[in-house]
């Protein structure tokens, strides 16, 4: 199976009620196996981490906000996974955005992620610690709970 390095941003996009915003996708290899994602993508050459972070939550989400408005990276890790016959492993930035409420519009999916995601939900912590389903980054709730996001 090829092997790349893929530099990516993620946001946590969280409102007022405590609950962060997940996409629940799949690999269209592997469509029978789903599992929840964080809005974000993959960071383009030459292009700022900030900038792509602002990119990707406008294009997945509809929310428009400046890089400077991200603020600085709250969490880094690393993913390995496998898509379309590709294994991926890649360093991720994660900016977190906080918003009283909002209408995720998905109007600006490009093709993979219309044909790779089925839906979004706002996810309370309380709903990640008993999750039956597999959501990444694995670590989330306790990313949340470092971060002084608070259970409803």
């Amino acid at each position: 199976m090829e092997s790349r390095q893929r530099a990516a941003v993620r946001v946590l996009l969280v409102n007022d009620q405590g609950a962060v915003l997940l996409f629940r996708g799949f690999d269209p290899a592997v469509p029978e196996v789903r599992y929840w994602f964080t809005p974000g993508g993959g960071i383009a050459p030459d292009e700022p981490a900030a900038e792509a972070a602002a990119r990707e939550l406008y294009e997945e989400t509809g929310l428009a906000l400046t890089p400077a408005q991200l603020g600085e990276p709250v969490h880094h890790d690393v993913a390995s996974y496998s898509f379309q016959g590709v294994r991926y492993r890649q360093e991720q930035d994660f900016y977190l955005v906080r918003v009283s409420n909002w209408q995720v519009d998905t109007s600006g999916f490009d093709e993979v992620e219309i044909a790779s995601t089925d839906g979004h939900r706002w996810w309370f912590m309380e709903e990640l610690a008993v999750a039956q389903e597999a959501y990444y980054p694995e670590d989330l709730l306790d990313v949340l709970k470092r971060l002084g996001i608070e259970p409803c």
